[in-house]
């Protein structure tokens, strides 16, 4: 049986959760989540606890048991506490920063490349290198994060570009002197 399916999630103060058939909705103080959860998968409210079972014990209902148990609880804390990911730019005069709502970097390229959030998404900027990407949906922000990263990925050999915070770049060492034949 699956363990994190398993585990109830915990409502906090604030949140209300209502269903609609397979469908999940959530509404916190930062915004509001709905899910189409597939048929195999049950989600019931016992108090200020959401329970998450499977209909039935076939190969499929296993594997979406811990899946929609974690996409509700992430769904639960998105509209109570909200996602955050951090994003370092690394390299000599790479920088960025936010006019309006849009976030602009300067990468190297013969033109700024100019990123506009999607809705629920907000960026913030720190010392013109640190960008923290912010919103109640996890998936949307995991996925604005991966755009921006894609703008200039780390490279291996001076490991300039943009990484996630704490990213490790494998490095590569590069050419090594000349050799002394002719």
């Amino acid at each position: 049986m699956s363990r994190i399916g398993k585990r109830p999630i915990t409502i906090p103060a604030k949140v209300q959760v209502s269903f609609d058939g397979t469908k999940v909705l959530v509404k916190g103080p930062k915004g509001e989540l709905s899910r189409d959860l597939p048929s195999n998968v049950i989600v019931s409210q016992e108090g200020e606890e959401l329970q998450v079972a499977r209909r039935d014990d076939s190969r499929t209902s296993r594997q979406l048991h811990g899946l929609c148990r974690t996409l509700v609880a992430n769904m639960v804390e998105g509209v109570s506490k909200g996602f955050q990911r951090r994003l370092e730019i690394q390299g000599v005069g790479y920088r960025a920063q936010v006019q309006g709502r849009n976030l602009v970097l300067n990468m190297g390229y013969s033109h700024q490349v100019n990123i506009a959030p999607p809705d629920g998404i907000q960026f913030a900027v720190e010392n013109n290198t640190n960008v923290i990407v912010s919103g109640y949906d996890k998936e949307v922000v995991g996925n604005t994060a991966a755009k921006i990263r894609d703008v200039r990925p780390p490279e291996p050999y001076k490991g300039k570009g943009i990484r996630y915070a704490g990213e490790v770049v494998r490095r590569k060492a590069g050419k090594t002197g000349k050799s002394g034949k002719k």
